[in-house]
């Protein structure tokens, strides 16, 4: 088979070397629509499903939201296997599928299961899926660079403003806020004065809920004029919220300023963010989505960071803490780099000992065609381009240009042979 497709290539070398041409292209395309990426991505092909029950022991998660989400998952197909980790007011369920099965198939299977379970989990309680992102999906951080600014404000317009508007970019599935207070209004309850009005914390939380409602009204019409009624009811201050009545004693209201403290404070924090001593600071956290253009999206992201820095308050602006981009540019020029000087000195050896510029043409030659054809399989395979794929490349290149030197020595051998046995039949005839 082999001498077949040699013995036909020799007799069109035309359409061989436009064969080639066309290969080469098509590689050259293939290299500009790969991915790029600094480290490959190794992680598991899983859906997170993300559930909060706060103030909850992890024994009673355990029992009443990880054990039931578990055994209802697994009969999912084309499943490996479920995972399931639970903690203080929160519960981890990590779904691993098998590596072909297509990231947002395995989300949709999930979601349908769960809305068949949720009804049997405690009241109030709501499994959520995790983003479509995976373990090295953390292509940026930031945070905001607000000297004149309290950690409330910062992480106020982290949440508000920069979040909704950086996860408008195409390819990142999540903004994740770190660092500051996320600002609540706390309500501060006296179990004295509780139990001096004979009334309870649910009551208390009924109130406050009923009062912070929008009610709807209808349409109606007077003197030849149409009215729409509609009311507000959405709380906006601490003042409204302490003169919530809550129940009415002898004709006189209990407001909720009679039995608790009512004031504007940050959620409770496990932790804070730091940023090289100088004081903590509100940010985000950039999350890719699945199978994306890592070096893309992260230059998309810094220029929606300039259009967003426009409307930012006088004084703050972006301060990027972790950037892949940088590392990327480096692996890759680094791999580059090496490339090309591994192709010039295998050019350069193949010359001097071949000492035959033909022969070491048709070697070089396969150099360029060969590493562009191998993009064209990194990217069948969604393979980016990173550290250890281009390594493998250029590993590569000594595997090519051996193939070509012992075909070109292989060829020598039998032309030497055949030419010594011409001159042996020329002397012989030319003694007869």
């Amino acid at each position: 088979m082999v001498h077949k497709i040699i013995e036909w290539s020799m007799r069109n070398r035309f359409i061989v070397l436009v064969l080639s041409a066309g290969l080469f292209i098509w590689g050259i395309y293939a290299v500009k629509k790969n991915p790029i990426d600094a480290i490959p991505d190794l992680s598991e092909n899983q859906v997170i499903v993300f559930t909060e029950w706060m103030g909850r022991s992890p024994q009673l998660i355990e029992d009443q939201i990880t054990y039931p989400l578990v055994t209802n998952l697994q009969g999912i197909p084309k499943i490996k296997y479920v995972r399931g980790s639970s903690m203080f007011g929160m519960s981890f369920i990590y779904v691993i599928f098998e590596d072909d099965v297509d990231v947002y198939w395995a989300r949709e299977r999930v979601l349908e299961r769960i809305s068949t379970i949720s009804r049997t989990l405690p009241e109030g309680v709501a499994p959520q899926l995790g983003p479509d992102g995976t373990g090295v999906g953390h292509v940026l951080w930031y945070t905001l660079d607000a000297p004149d600014m309290d950690l409330g404000e910062q992480r106020a317009i982290q949440d508000w403003y920069v979040k909704f508007a950086l996860q408008t970019v195409p390819g990142v599935s999540e903004i994740a806020s770190f660092g500051g207070f996320q600002k609540q209004y706390q309500i501060s309850i006296d179990p004295n004065k509780l139990l001096y009005y004979k009334l309870s914390a649910p009551e208390v939380i009924a109130a406050v809920r009923s009062n912070n409602n929008e009610s709807g009204g209808r349409k109606f019409e007077m003197s030849d004029m149409g009215y729409i009624i509609k009311t507000s009811g959405y709380l906006k201050s601490i003042k409204e919220i302490s003169d919530i009545p809550v129940k009415n004693q002898n004709g006189t209201p209990i407001r909720i300023s009679d039995l608790a403290t009512v004031q504007m404070t940050g959620e409770t924090r496990l932790g804070i963010f730091d940023q090289n001593g100088e004081g903590e600071r509100a940010g985000g956290i950039v999350v890719m989505r699945y199978g994306e253009n890592a070096a893309e999206v992260i230059e998309k992201v810094k220029a929606k960071m300039k259009e967003v820095s426009k409307g930012l308050p006088k004084g703050v602006k972006f301060d990027i803490v972790y950037d892949r981009g940088e590392l990327i540019k480096e692996a890759v020029d680094s791999i580059t780099h090496t490339l090309i000087e591994e192709m010039i000195v295998v050019s350069i050896i193949v010359i001097i000992f071949l000492f035959h510029w033909r022969s070491a043409l048709s070697i070089i030659i396969q150099i360029p065609i060969t590493i562009a054809a191998s993009f064209i399989l990194l990217n069948a395979f969604n393979i980016s381009s990173n550290i250890m794929s281009l390594t493998g490349i250029a590993l590569a290149i000594g595997v090519i240009v051996d193939n070509g030197i012992i075909m070109s020595e292989n060829a020598y051998k039998h032309l030497a042979e055949r030419y010594a046995i011409w001159e042996q039949d020329q002397q012989k005839t030319t003694e007869s």
